[in-house]
Parts: structure tokens; C-alpha cells; sequence
């Protein structure tokens, strides 16, 4: 049963200049370390795809939080909500501290998917209640 959704739509370029004007203080608050470490390597390689990454990742972030009706507010923080992908590229959704413990509890998962163009990061999370089992 779907018990919330979630979208966002993230100006890349406001990303940037928020980027050019707090320097590393900005991944650092929003990215977790797996996150970060990707941000890292993408952003050597190439400055645009660094951002186009990083801007992903706050727009999944942000649609998450409103997918689980909590916003930006306790147990929700930015760092212990990772958007991850597998081998296959497929992201999902990787939860640390109070956030996995809060998420756990309520018996939920979610989905993300997003992607971006030269401007703009787009993502949706569709949070689900694991199905009960027989003995419930």
C-alpha cells in the first residue's frame, strides 16, 4: 500500500552558484559519506557532472522528505538519507541513525528515481507499507 509520494525539481544552476558561494561547506551539509565520495570523483572528472550530482541528490532528498510527510525536520537531516546506486545504476535509497530506525519502525520502503538535464534535476519517491505477513 502506498502511504506517500514525493517530487522535486532542482534549478542545477542554482546549485552551482549556491556551490561557488559556500564552497565545500555545501556538499559536505547535504551529502552522506558514501555520497560524498562519489560527489569527489565525479567533480574531478568533470565539474558539470559534479553538480548535475550533487544537485540530484538534494532534489531526491527533498522528495523523500515529503514523500515520508516529515519535510526537513527531525529525524529527517540530510546526511542520514543517501541516494545510492547499484551496479545496474538503479538508485535507491540507503538510511542512517534516527531516520533508518523511525523508517524501520513504521514497516516502509521506498523507491526513487530521478534524472537531470543541462538545468534542471528532477526526482519521485514512492514510500510503500511492506505487505503484513501471514501470522499478523
Amino acid at each position: 500500500m502506498i502511504v506517500g509520494i514525493g517530487t522535486d525539481v532542482c534549478d542545477v544552476r542554482r546549485i552551482a552558484a549556491t556551490l561557488g558561494r559556500k564552497s565545500d561547506r555545501f556538499p559536505l551539509r547535504v551529502l552522506g559519506p558514501n555520497e560524498q565520495q562519489v560527489f569527489s570523483a565525479r567533480r574531478a572528472r568533470s565539474e558539470a557532472r559534479g553538480i548535475a550530482y550533487l544537485a540530484t541528490r538534494f532534489s531526491a532528498k527533498e522528495a523523500f522528505s515529503k514523500a515520508i510527510g516529515l519535510g526537513m525536520h527531525m529525524p529527517m537531516r540530510w546526511r542520514d538519507c543517501e541516494i545510492l546506486n547499484h551496479p545496474s545504476g538503479q538508485p535507491y535509497i540507503r538510511l542512517h541513525g534516527a531516520l533508518q530506525a523511525w523508517f524501520d519502525a513504521q514497516g516502509w520502503q521506498a523507491h526513487v528515481t530521478l534524472s537531470d538535464e543541462t538545468d534542471y534535476a528532477v526526482s519521485f519517491v514512492v514510500v510503500e507499507k511492506f505487505p503484513p505477513s501471514e501470522n499478523e
